[in-house]
């Protein structure tokens, strides 16, 4: 079964990595594609940049949406995988897949040097996330009270994944609210 994804993010990469990294990084993305070099990457949407890699910025940006099988995601997963090592931060990487009865699925992936950037950026957005809701109907120091709590919380999970000492990863993944849309 085929199906249409949208995949979107801007990653900060370190000084010094070269385009050849980036791509042997993505190759089980490229792979799956059958493409040799990111800059084959062709997005359906031809609004869309696909994947582009800026050296002197040090930016590789992501807006590409394919078709694709059920073998997809776990090819991405990899590739970020393979990614982390080279991020100058942890970002977020949003993955869409278009669903035929007309909605849409979506995930937050995330990308990093390490386990704890990347549970940093999830601070950072679900922070975000909680202050935009909570902003519609309460005051600031209401909110504030919340956001205390959300990194209470934050705080208390990274001490208990320490204390796991599970495997360190560079990405995460999570289920997105319906609500939350990507804007490009």
């Amino acid at each position: 079964m085929r199906m249409e994804v949208h995949v979107h993010a801007s990653v900060p990469i370190l000084e010094g990595v070269s385009k050849t990294q980036i791509e042997s990084a993505l190759e089980p993305w490229l792979d799956y594609l059958d493409l040799g070099a990111i800059d084959e990457v062709k997005s359906l949407e031809p609004n869309e940049p696909g994947i582009q890699f800026d050296e002197a910025n040090r930016m590789l940006d992501v807006c590409w949406t394919g078709e694709i099988g059920r073998t997809f995601e776990p090819v991405l997963e990899r590739s970020l995988a393979l990614l982390g090592p080279y991020c100058e931060e942890a970002v977020e990487v949003d993955f869409t897949i278009y669903l035929d009865n007309g909605e849409d699925e979506s995930r937050l992936l995330f990308v990093g040097p390490n386990a704890q950037a990347i549970h940093e950026a999830q601070r950072r957005c679900m922070l975000e996330d909680v202050a935009a809701v909570l902003g519609r109907q309460f005051d600031k120091p209401r909110v504030d009270e919340a956001l205390a709590l959300v990194n209470d919380l934050f705080d208390r999970d990274w001490v208990e994944k320490k204390s796991d000492k599970k495997q360190e990863r560079a990405f995460e993944s999570y289920t997105v609210a319906p609500n939350r849309k990507n804007l490009h």
